[in-house]
């Protein structure tokens, strides 16, 4: 059973029209500086094995993972068909409105890790996604939700637009618990820029993430609490 967190007010976002229409043109640029994406990638490299199904939900024409690795399988969603279609390291794809149909189109237990980068900010139905993938994925499989500052204003609900980037990190994981997941790990980074502005000191986009891990066979999920402590 779905566990609802928000309200009402809290998944109103100003822009109302169907997201499809949205984005039915390809956006073949990057939302986030190159800071951002290879701390990303770094992180990819560290938490994901090479024989992962790997699941790169609201993806593009880019999934951030090290070029140098190679998984049994990456799977892409995402909203539209030409970007996933440019993306090299997707093996599968799948377009599909999650605000609309919360359903994937997956077997039980058949991912073993879900990526999520700039796009946890546009979920209507967190609650319902956040059950889905505790669903798909093997016992021990990772969640990792990554953003920065950055977004589409008129896309985001109001929980996201009202709230800072501690309280991104505190909801994302108050719906994940919700649900029945363990207490993630929450991250909160600054980033050093690209190129000469890095060199004099400058930052690049902040970086932010949020990594749960499906209980493994015969563990058990102690209640928990989400608090404001970051790792």
């Amino acid at each position: 059973m779905v566990v609802q967190v928000l309200s009402e007010a809290e998944r109103f976002k100003l822009d109302r029209s169907d997201d499809a229409a949205f984005y039915a043109e390809p956006r073949f640029v990057h939302h986030l500086d190159g800071a951002f994406r290879n701390r990303l990638t770094a992180l990819y490299r560290e938490r994901i094995p090479p024989c992962a199904v790997v699941l790169d939900l609201m993806s593009s024409w880019v999934s951030h993972l090290p070029e140098e690795v190679r998984y049994e399988r990456v799977i892409g969603h995402g909203l539209n068909a030409r970007e996933l279609e440019a993306n090299p390291r997707l093996d599968q794809r799948w377009v599909q409105n999650l605000n609309r149909d919360q359903r994937l189109p997956l077997a039980d237990a058949s991912v073993d890790a879900v990526l999520i980068v700039a796009g946890w900010q546009y979920l209507q139905q967190p609650e319902a996604i956040a059950a889905e993938l505790l669903r798909i994925l093997r016992p021990q499989g990772q969640l990792i939700v990554a953003f920065s500052n950055r977004m589409f204003l008129q896309k985001a609900p109001q929980i996201w637009t009202d709230g800072g980037d501690r309280d991104h990190l505190e909801y994302v994981a108050r719906v994940l618990v919700a649900q029945g997941w363990p207490l993630p790990q929450l991250l909160a980074e600054s980033t050093r820029a690209e190129g000469p502005l890095g060199w004099l000191g400058g930052h690049g986009d902040p970086f932010f993430a949020v990594i749960a891990q499906k209980p493994g066979p015969g563990e058990r999920r102690e209640p928990t609490t989400v608090n404001s402590s970051l790792h």
